[in-house]
């Protein structure tokens, strides 16, 4: 299978450009796209690649962050997509943009070193790089890279492990589990186990639509991408500076698309963090269409408050994840909140996300707290 495309001189330049800067040294990797078959290796992608004692991307290939992302035991990610030439992505307000086939989305989990493979500190999530947009090996602990492919029949999603001497990552269908000791900034340690997902867990969290399940990215929505970033040559609105380079078309101008607030930034209102956090960590499976549906819940960011948003809604089938309280979510009343006790919980049958940690995440659950009895109201 082969894909054709129609060159852009402009697109061409522009990406030239950009590919000097991401890909300034000797021996820089050079993306590819496999049309069907897996390749064992994570660098056969060329997306990224080891140079020296860093980790960088290849020649077109763009880092981006989201303004809240979804919580993984504390791992840091780098998140990058490509594009071959001549093709781009359409514009969608409210759902994840259009990719072309031939796209190559990656996300690498990992996290600051402290002091060998399987000591590492806590993160918030945002990638850690240095100025020049390249991870600094001798800084952090690479533990996964996971691509997401677009190809003719649709997306197809594929895991790699790193190795213990981040040379090189390796397909694993299986998933795996890692054991490791989380350092805190007091110094305290926590051990745990990172689970790695295999391909059927990566398909049950990329397939939103559970009519279709059919598999798809979900953090490049605009609503999640619309923030500044700092590229190399500078900090730009992502929107933007991926329509300057010819990744995407039919975006409006950034200050009039959908914004979610950064769940951290404490001069944002605390609805609006609450929301983006639910939004980042829920409302993949919790909207109309998603795979928790049945459950009636919608934690998308546009839902007004009231039943479907969770607020004095009875559970429905969720048997020893209600923590035997009554409603999902009692105004100013977080430890009666079933909403609360799910995301303060690491019991698999009770704990919500299902899958994607094996820890808590405690200022999230502040959060959470904090919005719960800022609500007005009660359920009587």
């Amino acid at each position: 299978m082969s894909l054709t495309v129609t060159m852009n001189p402009m697109r061409g330049l522009v990406l030239i450009l950009v590919g000097l800067l991401a890909a300034c040294s000797q021996n820089a990797p050079t993306p590819q796209f496999h049309a069907d078959d897996n390749p064992r290796l994570l660098s056969e992608w060329g997306q990224l690649g080891i140079v020296g004692a860093e980790l960088r991307t290849g020649a077109g290939v763009v880092t981006y962050d989201l303004n809240t992302p979804l919580f993984t035991d504390y791992a840091l990610k780098l998140r990058t997509i490509w594009m071959p030439e001549g093709v781009s992505a359409d514009y969608r307000e409210n759902d994840v943009l259009d990719f072309p086939v031939g796209t190559v989305i990656t996300k690498t989990f990992y996290y600051a070193s402290a002091g060998g493979p399987d000591r590492v500190s806590r993160g918030d999530g945002h990638a850690l790089v240095t100025a020049d947009g390249h991870l600094d090996l001798d800084a952090v602990q690479l533990i996964e890279t996971r691509i997401l492919v677009r190809r003719e029949n649709g997306w197809a999603a594929l895991p790699y492990r790193w190795n213990e001497d981040q040379t090189e990552a390796v397909l694993l269908r299986y998933g795996d589990v890692i054991p490791l000791q989380m350092i805190d900034a007091d110094g305290s340690e926590t051990g745990f186990n990172y689970v790695m997902p295999d391909v059927n867990q990566c398909a049950s969290c990329h397939a939103p639509d559970s009519n279709t399940r059919i598999i798809s990215p979900i953090g490049p929505k605009p609503r999640h991408i619309n923030r500044d970033f700092d590229y190399p040559d500078g900090t730009r609105n992502q929107l933007d500076h991926l329509t300057a380079i010819g990744y995407l078309t039919g975006a409006p101008q950034a200050d009039t698309a959908p914004r979610n607030a950064d769940w951290a930034d404490i001069n944002a209102s605390l609805e609006a963090r609450a929301r983006a956090y639910l939004d980042a960590n829920c409302s993949h499976c919790h909207s109309p269409v998603g795979p928790a549906d049945t459950s009636g819940l919608n934690l998308e960011p546009d839902i007004a408050h009231g039943p479907a948003l969770g607020i004095c809604k009875l559970p429905i089938a969720a048997g020893s994840g209600t923590g035997d309280r009554r409603h999902d979510i009692v105004p100013g009343a977080p430890d009666e909140s079933i909403l609360l006790f799910r995301l303060d919980n690491v019991q698999p049958d009770e704990m919500m996300p299902e899958v994607g940690r094996s820890t808590i995440h405690t200022e999230g659950v502040e959060l959470i707290r904090a919005w719960i009895e800022s609500l007005p109201g009660d359920c009587n």
